[in-house]
């Protein structure tokens, strides 16, 4: 998904992850009130649109992310993309694999 593109329906992206307006909003630094105003239709800024893509959609952890982790993988992604690839999938199976690990104890 190409940096700023349109996420057509918010609040439907909040009611599949099933979390309430203060949770969803929060975690991008947002206040629920303004959160609210976004899902009725007020245009969101490229800024905050970046961040529910990241967090929601690419599933980044922002507490654990910095600048240059960001840098890198943005470089990576344009310059290596098969690597980048490769790496998505793996990162991919990691918490799949200690979520079943948890599972099967």
């Amino acid at each position: 998904m190409k940096p700023f593109s349109q996420i057509p329906n918010i609040r439907k992206l909040r009611k599949r992850l099933h979390l309430n307006q203060a949770d969803f909003w929060s975690r991008i630094g947002v206040t629920q009130s303004g959160g609210s105003r976004y899902e009725s239709g007020r245009s969101l800024p490229k800024p905050v649109r970046e961040l529910i893509r990241l967090v929601y959609i690419q599933d980044v952890k922002l507490e654990m992310a910095n600048g240059l982790d960001l840098t890198i993988a943005h470089l990576l992604q344009k310059q290596k993309p098969l690597i980048y690839r490769q790496l998505s999938k793996l990162a991919t199976a990691v918490p799949e694999a200690a979520a079943k690990k948890k599972t099967s104890k």
